[in-house]
């Protein structure tokens, strides 16, 4: 299982973790750490070195109930950094944040590599045109409404199937615009409660039947803390157990805040399956 960012093939046979670098002030673990260019250096030299394969750059806030910023503010916060950090580190694959079209389009133009987009384009028409325009990967997330709404929007008849069908639907879309590689994401505390977050969890084979890879973005969301009693700040440790957990159901992605950690898990997952890259 391979994917092609920049004209070189990343093997997902063997697990790979994606770094988060939040450039947002209200993020809900790390807001407002990252802004300044000296510390978004250190910070992304550091997961560069603890091996993240990807980084991955938001510049919008999708914590619930976040507030919508315009599109020239995402633009502004985002546009230099992805200057710098190919000026820095050409060689690091850059993944954005965003689902708005405009801002995939001016970041891709600037040698990104991937899009992860929260609404598989249901948040603007163009996004899938604009990714099958450069052909690069999608990674497609499950979400009802916006980071605003989709607190109240977690009534499912049947949480499993309803989400198979929406990336059905969505897989069939990207496809026949062109599409060749896609990534899916449970959205993991995107309208769905706690319990259906750990029901998601608990089935994530049975989304490997797409035979596309899978991301698992777990790390210190409130399905941990508010599970253990504590805060994002103290959720390392159960987002660890958990991504373990998530790469034996089929996840091929961690997205993380905390790499060195991710990166242990995948080594000795791979060691308890037997895998070689």
């Amino acid at each position: 299982m391979t994917i092609n960012c920049n004209q070189k093939l990343i093997n997902l046979n063997s697990p790979k973790v994606m770094g988060i670098l939040n450039l947002t002030p209200d993020s809900f673990y790390d807001g407002g750490k990252h802004s300044e260019h000296k510390a978004i250096l250190l910070h992304c030299e550091k997961m560069i070195a603890e091996g993240a394969t990807f980084l991955d750059l938001g510049a919008y806030s999708s914590r619930p109930g976040a507030d919508d910023i315009a599109v020239e503010e995402e633009l502004q916060r985002i546009l230099p950094i992805v200057a710098l950090l190919r000026k820095e580190f050409p060689e690091t694959l850059l993944s954005i944040d965003t689902f708005r079209s405009e801002v995939a389009d001016k970041c891709l133009e600037m040698g990104a590599a991937l899009i992860n987009d929260i609404s598989a384009g249901h948040l603007d028409d163009n996004m899938m045109h604009v990714v099958a325009k450069y052909q690069v990967p999608y990674i497609m997330m499950h979400m009802r409404g916006t980071p605003k709404t989709m607190r109240d929007l977690t009534d499912y008849d049947d949480i499993i199937i309803e989400m198979r069908q929406y990336f059905s639907e969505r897989i069939n879309l990207t496809r026949n615009l062109g599409i060749t590689d896609i990534i899916i994401d449970m959205g993991f505390g995107f309208s769905k409660t706690r319990t259906q977050n750990f029901e998601l969890l608990n089935h994530l084979e049975l989304f490997q039947t797409f035979e596309i890879p899978i991301l698992a973005g777990l790390s210190r969301k409130s399905m941990i803390f508010k599970t253990l009693h504590t805060n994002a700040a103290s959720a390392l440790n159960g987002t660890t157990a958990l991504n373990m957990l998530a790469l034996d159901r089929g996840a091929k992605i961690l997205r993380v805040h905390d790499v060195k950690e991710a990166i242990e898990c995948v080594h000795l997952y791979e060691e308890l399956k037997g895998i070689t890259d």
